[in-house]
This record gives structure tokens, sequence and C-alpha cells, in this order.
């Protein structure tokens, strides 16, 4: 017991108060919902009529909707020739509950901030030689003194640097590159699971793993372009279907449905039911997948960049024993993925075409020039998850690029909820 005396020695306690008189310190505390605010930023590239960049706007010139509902611009910054000239920082906000400090601003916020993602799980390997003059050809042209890079690959090359300066470092990276994906006959050899050839998938699914992983960290990176560089052939769930299909009748015995001989004959006698499913649902989980990683790359303001080191493709190898059309097919779906991961998240895509050097000029020109606004969400609503950010410019004639045209609110975690 703290204090001094017996329990008989205290005098009596006081009756307790009612409730009019008690003083609010001593009135049952009320429940405190606490709620973060985050500051939604949109990179925003601004041309003239001649592709000329327009580096003398200020914020008052740039207007912000969100939903069609106009906002207010709190925070804005311009990066022009990959050096940040001015920033305005956004205000503190009123919150409940704890008060942190401010966060000092860091010295090192001028460069950019560049992930080169090697998914050797989808590059071939008789294209080594090829990807690894695209990667010199990324550090000579893209790659410049005071950029942060990190360079990850997605298989055997087992590459993993952290962001860094060092360029020598990419050197030596580079000549640890080379391809790891499955070939057709490999693919239409593999056995078949109950969502397709299984090998296809788990390759897939590590490849966006990986890439979510970065985007995750990215999300805690602000005020800086942020630009992910993939490198890859693209994925197709169900290639060389009826390819497969006759390599599986023919490996069990089973008719062919697509021989006009066997036609009165059920190929599926025999089947286990459980795997008759097949790849019927294999566009619908690729297209599932890819909305999942242009969803975290918008929540971490960050484009994609993709690149196909094929370059132009003609038909297949002779003794790949792959229909010409189905070879085509395969193709068109690889090069489609990754399209929409650069048109999703701000970027473009560099498929079909050997002129690297004209799109990595582009992606240069891109990430020095631009601006970052900064709104805080004027919408209460926690139902509405998915957001439209439309930005526009006051002066006339100008082209306006809005490189983050969505955002997705985060996940529900606790008491609290954010947006980024």
């Amino acid at each position: 017991m703290l204090g001094g005396g017996s329990p008989s020695a205290q005098a009596p306690a006081p009756p307790p108060a009612s409730p009019q008189q008690q003083s609010p310190a001593q009135q049952q505390p009320r429940e405190v919902i606490r709620r973060a605010f985050d500051l939604i930023r949109a990179d925003v590239i601004v041309r003239d009529a001649n592709g000329q960049f327009i580096a003398d706007l200020k914020k008052d010139d740039f207007e912000v909707f969100e939903d069609d509902v106009k906002q207010d611009v709190v925070s804005f910054l311009l990066t022009h020739g990959g050096r940040t000239y001015n920033q305005t920082a956004p205000p503190p906000v009123t919150m409940e509950g704890i008060i942190l400090p401010q966060a000092k601003p860091t010295n090192d916020a001028a460069g950019r901030i560049f992930v080169l993602f090697v998914d050797d799980l989808h590059l071939d390997f008789n294209n080594t030689s090829r990807i690894r003059d695209l990667f010199k050809r990324i550090s000579k042209e893209l790659i410049h003194d005071g950029d942060l890079f990190c360079i990850i690959s997605t298989g055997p090359s087992s590459i993993a640097i952290d962001l860094t300066y060092d360029r020598k470092r990419l050197d030596e990276a580079i000549t640890k590159i080379a391809g790891n994906g499955l070939k057709p006959k490999e693919i239409i050899d593999a056995p078949l699971g109950a969502d397709g050839p299984p090998e296809i998938k788990y390759r897939s699914h590590v490849a966006f793993s990986t890439a979510y992983d970065l985007l995750k960290t990215l999300e805690q990176v602000h005020d800086r372009r942020k630009s992910f560089i993939y490198v890859s052939n693209g994925y197709d769930f169900n290639p060389f279907p009826k390819t497969r299909d006759k390599a599986e009748a023919e490996k069990w015995a089973r008719p062919n449905k697509d021989d006009p001989t066997q036609s009165d004959v059920n190929p599926d006698d025999g089947v286990n039911p459980f795997l008759k499913r097949g790849t019927t649902f294999a566009e619908a989980d690729l297209v599932s997948e890819l909305a999942e990683l242009t969803r975290a790359a918008n929540r971490a303001n960050t484009s994609f960049y993709t690149i196909d080191p094929r370059g132009l493709v003609g038909g297949p190898d002779l003794d790949q024993e792959v229909d010409v059309m189905e070879w085509q097919d395969h193709i068109l779906t690889t090069q489609n993925t990754l399209r929409v991961l650069a048109e999703q998240t701000g970027g473009f895509a560099i498929v079909n075409s050997n002129n690297f050097d004209k799109g990595l000029k582009r992606i240069d020109a891109e990430t020095s020039d631009y601006y970052v606004v900064g709104y805080y969400s004027s919408n209460p609503d926690p139902l509405k998850k998915t957001r439209k950010i439309d930005i526009k410019v006051k002066r006339p004639g100008l082209q306006v690029r809005n490189l983050r045209q969505t955002y997705t609110l985060k996940p529900a975690q606790g008491p609290q909820t954010s947006s980024k």
C-alpha cells in the first residue's frame, strides 16, 4: 500500500459526486475513432503543341478533380531535367490521437528512382545476349548520375541489388542475367493440372508476387518519380491449347476431339472428372492478377514501363512443332499483358519493336520533366474504393498527361483506414 497509516486511521471517503458535479476528467471517457490521412500524389507531364515541356507553371495553374469533385491542391513539386527545383510542402493535418513530430526533409531528394525488374522466368534463354545488350543500353541511356536504382530478378539469375547510386553494381548484375523461360515444347509436354499447366501459373505467380512486394516498399517513397522498368516476354495462362490437347490425346491414347474420323467417340471417356475444368477460367485468372498488380502500382504512384526484349517476333522454330496460328495468338496475348501493365499505370510498353533506343529516350524524357501535385481527398465515403483522378491546367493550348488516373483505397487495418 502506498502512503502511511492504517485503513481505520484514514478519513472516510467522500460520497460520490452526482453526474452534474463530476469534472470533465472524472467523466466516463468517450470512444475515440482515430483516422489516418494520406496525401494523394499524382505525377503530371505538361507540354505545348510542339511537345516541349512547360516548366514555369505554378500551383494555382492546376485544377485537380477526384470523381469530378474539385480538390484543394496542398502540395506542389516541379522536377525538370531530373532535378527538383521547388516544393510546396503540404500543411499538417489535424488528427485525433498521438501527434508525431513532423518528418525532417531529406537532403537526398533530387534524382529519380528506377526499379529494374528482370523476369528471367519469362525470358528466352536463346535471347540472353540480346537481353544483356538491352540492359547495357538502359545503363547508358536511362540511368544517370544521381539516380537511385535497384535490380531484381525473379528466377535463377539470382539478382537482388538494393537501391544504390553505384552503376558498377548494374554492370556486375548484367553479366549474371540469363533467360530461363519455358520453351513451347516444354509447355506442350508438361503434365496438366486442374487449371491447365501448373508450371506456367507458378512462374507467373512468382513474378507477380516479387513485383508486388517491391511496390509495397515504393509506397513509402514520396515526391519522387518512381519508374518500374519491367523486362519480360509477357504472360499467357493458356498457350497452344489445341496442340496441347492433341499431345495429351496421343499420350493417353484417347480420341482427339479435333479429328473428324473420331467424332462419334467421347474424348472425355475415362478422364478424371475433377480435371475437366482445365483452362476455362485461364483468361479471367490472368486478368484478375494483372488488375491486382496495377492497383498496387497506382497506390504506390509508380509507372510501369514494360519491355519485350524479343523485339519483332517471327514464326516459331521448326523444332517446336507449334501451329503457326496458335503461335501468333500466344505472342499477341503475351504482348497485350505487357501493354495492360504499362497503360494502366501511366507508362507505355515497348513491344514488337527492335528500336529500343527510341523507347528508352522517351522513358528518360518522361521521368526527367514532371510535376507532382498533392491533395487530401474530400470524399469521406469509405465504400468508394477506387477513385478517378483528373488533372487540368488553366493555361490554354497545353497538353496534360496525368500519369496516375486512379487509386484504390487500402484495406482497413484495425481502427484505421488509409489511402495512397
